[in-house]
């Protein structure tokens, strides 16, 4: 491609509304334009690394054994009042009517679809195991859309639904769909993490985000620094704390004291002289409409993911006034354990607690000398509070510490979630109806070029990994009037094309200056200079944006030695591949 003929704008100035880097960056090197809020449109430079991320995406999973369908956008509602997700999704579905008044949503994701699809297709089990996968356009209604591409409304995705006979044929798929998902974002050139993860509103079983490793990423990620543990912050778990030597006897009986006009953990604190980690905090949730006290150390944050899998229930809120007083006979503030009409669960760091201060249940009192075992029976211990740097590993009790990561895919095992609602059934070999079991696994491709950038640019620019990059090589003669210098780029251009590589001629006429910014500025991995001086010694400069080593190399062997170097960089990158 030559520059001259190639759609490019590029921008100086950082844009004002820009919060990330590659926000910045997608606009300032002429990849993205903003259409409306959260919709962009791709230029030419945008979408050829759309296109190579989808490239690696399609050949992976077809030699996993995933088959690419294409799904309509545009669904009917009937099929998510059948899973019963159309009540339950929010204002992120865009919902609307068609000219037969007829209820109808723009897809941001297909479970509803394939599942029907394949339930009117499939009928015995002869014709399971099955995976089926799409590249294509989804739309969520984002409440506040930012961040670029990384978080907008309408984007590309790859989809993927597995469909099996039974759990163990699931696993099976998840892992084939786990693998690939290692083998696409290694050879996308991404430093990344595959962590355990919350199913949310998908629903399932089990899954796993993968997450690009970024300083600017908005996930938090947990990893273990002995093993090979790492989840997200919502699923990150702790391990279970060694029982406590059993209480001795001289530990005094609990007493209840007066607080008048006290009620935070630091207003209790320095009202009594503890510290905050002797309080316990009785936080009641209304758990499909039954009352659950939760109880968590005073320094220590809850993790209402934990609470509502723990418990197992679909909706999990705070209590409102009404429910706190029915259970606790007193207003918010002053909850405690003993005598509550509620069931309690308690944090795994309150294990062999003794002595802690806890509301008492009556406004403008608290109960100090409380020993859990001894004061409070009925009880379960589960891991329920946010995770902190220096906590146990959970697998081989190493210390957990914390990162930053964007999540770019993400894999459920959905069970019978989406076939038992919608009745995807197939006879067994016995001629008995049974249920699908089901995974899903998305990749956000557009997600996915602006997690690249990320992680990989620095002050001038973009920073490309080769597998992915728009073009492999820029070719700058410094003065394309040169006749001499045009002739030797030229040449060089025709012999790079020859060997398939993806190559940008500069044949602007422009100072060597704007064209070296601008090439750093779109990260083209290598950039040949072609110059007067070097060419009267048969030579030209090559210069890795990644490194910023240049290289002089003769022009006779020039294309032979960048095919060796990108395919070494290629081949790098593909470890998971053989």
């Amino acid at each position: 491609m030559r520059y001259s003929q190639f759609f490019l704008p590029t921008v100086k100035e950082i844009p004002s509304d820009a919060e990330t880097i590659s926000h910045q960056l997608m606009i300032r090197g002429g990849m993205i334009r903003k259409l409306t809020s959260g919709i962009y449109s791709y230029l030419p430079l945008g979408w050829r690394v759309v296109r190579k991320v989808e490239q690696i995406v399609r050949e992976e999973m077809d030699r996993a054994g995933a088959l690419e369908v294409f799904l309509p956008m545009v669904q009917p509602a009937e099929l998510w009042q059948e899973s019963g997700r159309w009540s339950l999704y929010g204002k992120e579905l865009l919902r609307f009517k068609d000219r037969h008044d007829r209820d109808c949503c723009l897809g941001p994701t297909h479970e509803e679809v394939i599942t029907d699809l394949v339930r009117s297709e499939i009928k015995t089990y002869r014709q399971l195991p099955r995976n089926l996968y799409q590249i294509q356009t989804k739309f969520r209604d984002e409440v506040r859309p930012r961040f670029g591409v990384m978080r907008c409304r309408e984007f590309s995705m790859k989809d993927a639904y597995s469909f099996d006979v039974d759990n163990e044929g699931a696993d099976v798929s998840y892992q084939k769909m786990f693998a690939a998902y290692q083998r696409i974002f290694s050879r996308c050139g991404l430093l990344f993490r595959a962590v355990e993860a919350d199913t949310g509103s998908i629903g399932g079983r089990f899954s796993h985000e993968f997450m690009v490793m970024a300083d600017t990423g908005e996930d938090g990620v947990v990893y273990c620094d002995t093993c090979s543990y790492a989840a997200n912050l919502e699923k990150a778990e702790i391990a279970r704390p060694e029982d406590r030597d059993p209480l001795p006897d001289n530990v005094p009986p609990c007493e209840e004291v007066h607080t008048p006009n006290v009620r935070t953990i630091e207003e209790v604190s320095a009202f009594l002289h503890v510290e905050p980690k002797d309080v316990v905090k009785t936080i009641i949730f209304n758990a499909d409409g039954v009352p659950v006290a939760v109880l968590i150390r005073g320094d220590e944050e809850i993790n209402e993911i934990k609470v509502r899998n723990y418990l197992g229930c679909d909706e999990l809120e705070l209590a409102d006034d009404e429910m706190i007083m029915a259970a606790t006979g007193a207003p918010r503030g002053f909850a405690g354990a003993l005598g509550i009409k509620a069931r309690i669960i308690a944090d795994y760091s309150l294990i062999g607690m003794r002595g802690v201060v806890m509301g008492a249940n009556r406004e403008g009192y608290h109960v100090k000398n409380v020993c859990l075992g001894r004061d409070i029976c009925a009880l379960s211990f589960a891991d329920l509070r946010a995770v902190r740097t220096g906590d146990v590993c959970p697998h081989c009790r190493g210390s957990l510490t914390f990162a930053r990561g964007i999540e770019v895919g993400h894999v459920f095992k959905l069970g019978l979630k989406y076939s038992k609602a919608m009745k995807a059934v197939y006879l067994d070999n016995n001629g008995k109806e049974q249920y699908m079991v089901m995974g899903c696994y998305g990749i956000g491709v557009t997600r996915t070029v602006a997690a690249a950038i990320e992680q990989n640019h620095d002050d001038e620019g973009m920073i490309w990994p080769v597998p992915i990059a728009p073009f492999q090589v820029i070719i700058t003669p410094v003065n394309m009037k040169e006749e001499r210098l045009a002739q030797a780029a030229e040449k060089l251009y025709q012999e790079l094309q020859g060997e398939n590589l993806d190559v940008l001629l500069d044949d602007r006429d422009e100072r060597a200056g704007v064209k070296f910014k601008d090439a750093d500025l779109i990260g083209i991995p290598y950039r040949v200079t072609i110059g007067p001086k070097k060419l009267d010694e048969g030579q030209i400069e090559v210069k890795n944006r990644r490194t910023g080593e240049v290289a002089a190399v003769d022009l006779e062997k020039a294309a032979v030695w960048l095919v060796e170097k990108i395919k070494g960089e290629e081949d790098s990158l593909t470890p998971l591949l053989d």
